[in-house]
């Protein structure tokens, strides 16, 4: 048991090697949500033959790879800004709207609340319980906005809570918002993994609110978080000239512009992983529920929150064992509200859930 308590991102397998002396090539990463079916084989063979494009800048409009993600998301290509990854655009968002208080439903992503913070203002939470499953209690939490909240930030699904709100109570979201002038950031991050993307997704909503920004990327679905390409729909048109006019040139470079263009109409590829991920979901989700050793809450993204139920273990005891096995899971004790009894663990292909599943049962 090392001494330091360390919490990794999935991204670190840097750290995970020089702490533990394993060889990243060696780890099978269950912590980073990132499709197991690797980039898109359209992508993958199309892509080296356009390594000529680097020789020139990109369109300054990214009018093509807009008219590609507009074909994808059913938004208006007019609508669309394109960034250096999301996280780019939560950034530029945050510093325009600069919010005194935001209010993050969570457990959730860290990112938001640091760029809040960043940027001079509070950011309080508003808890997703236990005893709900992790599902919001929207009566409680449509009565708990008021005139004193800037901004409200919404990942959805959630991570790490894998629970989502439908399109239809995201409408009422926005209608109180409204009432209260408060602005919705909506992180759609995991919503191409849904069982029904269109329930939940807020998109064609876009069009209808002026309060609201939606954010998605690349780095999970298409598995190419490498090419640090994200993008945003806005329908509030003032809000899009001023993000527009304050972030820098050609923040896309040439080869990402390209595969945004190719991956979006990869229809083979989109259709597999989402056949995959539901398949997967359904039966790691149901053996879970079999477990009693463990509580499992019911996921909507690719990834599935777990509780601990068994006394003496917890969520770094897991992390510890498979490591050194060669999975990586997420310890989520780092996250609002949760504790060391949580960790949560992405959905890859079936020999692979067996494996971890395994593992994690020599301590369960």
């Amino acid at each position: 048991m090392i001494e330091h308590k360390d919490h990794f991102h999935g991204s670190d397998l840097e750290k995970i090697q020089e702490i533990y002396g394993i060889r990243k090539e060696d780890i099978l990463s269950f912590s980073a949500n990132v499709n197991p079916l690797g980039i898109s084989p359209l992508l993958r063979s199309t892509l080296a033959s356009r390594i000529d494009a680097v020789t020139s800048y990109p369109d300054r409009e990214y009018t093509a790879l807009r008219k590609s993600i507009a074909a994808y998301t059913g938004a208006d290509a007019g609508h669309i800004i394109v960034g250096n990854g999301s996280t780019e655009l939560i950034s530029l968002f945050v510093q325009i709207e600069h919010p005194k208080k935001a209010l993050i439903i969570g457990p959730s992503y860290s990112e938001y609340e640091r760029e809040v913070i960043m940027g001079g203002g509070t950011a309080l939470y508003y808890p997703l319980r236990e005893k709900d499953g992790f599902q919001l209690n929207m009566e409680d939490f449509l009565g708990k906005l008021n005139d004193s909240i800037d901004l409200l930030i919404i990942c959805n699904p959630n991570n790490p809570t894998s629970t989502a709100i439908s399109r239809e109570d995201m409408r009422r979201i926005l209608d109180e918002c409204m009432s209260h002038g408060i602005y919705v950031m909506i992180d759609e991050t995991y919503v191409e993994f849904a069982p029904n993307v269109q329930k939940l997704t807020a998109v064609p909503l876009a069009a209808v609110y002026n309060n609201v920004i939606i954010l998605r990327g690349i780095s999970k679905f298409f598995a190419a978080p490498g090419l640090r390409l994200g993008y945003a729909v806005v329908g509030n048109r003032d809000l899009l000239k001023e993000i527009n006019a304050k972030k820098n040139p050609w923040t896309i470079n040439s080869l990402a512009e390209i595969a945004g263009e190719l991956m979006f109409r990869d229809k083979d590829y989109i259709e597999e992983t989402r056949s995959l991920i539901s398949s997967e979901r359904e039966r790691v989700y149901r053996i879970l529920c079999g477990m009693a050793s463990v509580k499992a809450y019911e996921p909507v993204a690719n990834f599935v929150l777990v509780r601990i139920l068994k006394s003496g273990v917890t969520a770094m005891d897991l992390f510890e064992h498979a490591i050194r096995q060669g999975y990586m899971i997420r310890d989520c004790s780092t996250f609002p509200f949760l504790d060391e009894r949580y960790f949560r663990f992405c959905f890859m292909k079936p020999e692979q859930d067996d494996a971890l599943l395994a593992c994690l049962r020599e301590l369960l």
